[in-house]
């Protein structure tokens, strides 16, 4: 199926897309201090620049996109032009994503993967249980976690 827009408009959109910062990022952000936590943001000495770093806790957060991580939800489609160039920077992003893991895991870092599904869209978890969620990983032992949207896996 064709683009429905221009290759010059659609440019313009992905170069929009920001890497931090995003609203999904952001309303975790809020979220968190709300909760009384106090974190550092996108720490450049930890594998995968964590969106969210809590050293008292030793762990870190990840707000991860479902089309850019290649979740396997309902917002995630891989698009119909250029689908060689789209599986390849996806399953990029898929190893880099598991390369930290590894790494951190290694450097005595807990881990939370936090997907857009569960923020948004039909899945979306109540952001009180998302709350509940992060206060009781962050005061556990568990080495990994993840939040997806309450339909879970496709």
């Amino acid at each position: 199926m064709p683009d429905i827009v221009t290759s010059e408009k659609r440019s313009q959109m992905m170069a929009g897309i920001k890497g931090k910062n995003t609203k999904p990022e952001m309303l975790v952000r809020k979220l968190v201090h709300s909760l009384g936590y106090r974190y550092r943001l996108h720490v450049n000495d930890l594998p995968g620049k964590p969106d969210l770093v809590f050293p008292r806790h030793r762990g870190v957060i990840f707000v991860h996109g479902c089309f850019w991580h290649g979740h396997n939800c309902h917002l995630f489609k891989l698009p119909g032009t250029r689908q060689e160039f789209w599986k390849t920077k996806i399953e990029k992003n898929r190893m880099n994503d598991s390369k930290a893991k590894a790494a951190l895991q290694n450097l005595g870092w807990r881990q939370l993967d936090i997907w857009e599904c569960a923020l948004k869209g039909k899945t979306k978890v109540s952001i009180d249980n998302v709350g509940g969620f992060i206060s009781k990983w962050l005061c556990s032992d568990e080495q990994y976690n993840q939040l997806v949207g309450n339909a879970g896996e496709k």
